[in-house]
């Protein structure tokens, strides 16, 4: 397939106060409300710490060339994250030390791989969010071959990523999705971690847990005859 490149410039910018926002609610408690969009469990955070909300910037590059990321990392800035599409490559490395610390002088919130990383030990020391399925000293050259693609559509992590969708990761995991989805939802996550700490103090008062969430109640109704079938 021949390069296709699509200009950084043409991509939605981040929204700050909705990035702060989501920086604010408990990432599991989106999984209450939102189906799609959460990568493969398998996609681990190897290096940096706190909640990853970033934009993407999409790079898919060839198994063995890592010339586009190299590429994209000069063009990054403040609150981008890029996500890193390898073909389904797991052996080879496109990032390490030096591009960790390229997007890092950048000012790029974090890097997803969907492959593995390298410079584990550099990586941790510079605390960039990198999320990757895991570690290879086998890595990546600068071929220049003329396939892949910036700012175009890739897949990560089983999830199809758009630049521009925001991501969300911490250690449980990663969610990828469009700005207006996650907005949609976000009133109510954040409600609910608000009532939270109420629902555990009363767990520890006695309390039981399907009794306070309703569950109990739902289940005596299944269990309840149907008159109609009577």
């Amino acid at each position: 397939m021949p390069l296709d490149i699509r200009d950084l410039e043409q991509v939605p910018p981040l929204d700050g106060e909705l990035a702060a926002r989501l920086a604010d609610v408990d990432f599991p408690t989106l999984g209450h409300y939102l189906e799609e969009g959460f990568c493969d469990p398998a996609l681990r955070r190897v290096a940096g710490r706190g909640r990853l909300v970033g934009r993407a910037v999409t790079v898919r590059i060839t198994a063995t060339d890592s010339t586009l990321l190299h590429h994209a990392a000069s063009l990054v800035g403040p609150g981008d994250v890029v996500v890193v599409d390898c073909g389904g490559d797991r052996r080879h490395a496109p990032l390490g030390e030096v591009v960790v610390h390229a997007l890092a002088a950048r000012g790029a919130a974090g890097a997803v791989v969907d492959g593995v990383c390298t410079d584990i030990g550099a990586l941790r020391e510079v605390g960039l969010p990198v999320h990757a399925y895991g570690t290879s000293l086998l890595t990546t050259k600068l071929h220049g071959i003329a396939d892949g693609s910036l700012n175009a559509p890739v897949s990560c992590g089983g999830v199809a990523v758009r630049a521009g969708d925001l991501v969300l990761g911490d250690d449980n995991g990663l969610l990828v999705a469009p700005a207006a989805r996650l907005a949609a939802v976000l009133d109510e996550a954040l409600a609910d971690d608000a009532e939270e700490p109420g629902l555990i103090a009363a767990l520890h008062r006695g309390d039981r847990l399907g009794t306070l969430t309703g569950a109990t109640r739902t289940v005596e109704n299944l269990l309840r005859p149907d008159p109609t079938t009577a």
